[in-house]
């Protein structure tokens, strides 16, 4: 399986978006601050994750949820989770 997630910091409040093939492993290096784009901006949560058996569809679900539309899909389908901690 392969894995778009998105982790949120709880330092800054900023979202990071990424695709695994291990999602715990991937949580845990981000969380050592291993990963170059989210060091030194730990602890995290991880708020969303979907997955897929194929690589390239978890890649190009990745790439959209990055864009605009991408992003209104997440607050829309996050919005109670938004609301709890906003």
């Amino acid at each position: 399986m392969y894995y778009v997630y998105i982790i949120r910091s709880l330092a800054d409040n900023k979202w990071y978006t990424g695709t695994t093939g291990n999602l715990r492993k991937r949580f845990k290096e981000h969380e050592q601050s291993k990963v170059v784009s989210t060091k030194n901006r730990g602890p995290f949560e991880l708020i969303y994750y979907e997955a897929s058996k194929n690589k390239d569809d978890a890649l190009d679900r990745e790439r959209y949820l990055k864009t605009g539309m991408g992003k209104r899909y997440l607050k829309n389908r996050l919005k109670r989770f938004l609301s709890l901690t906003g």
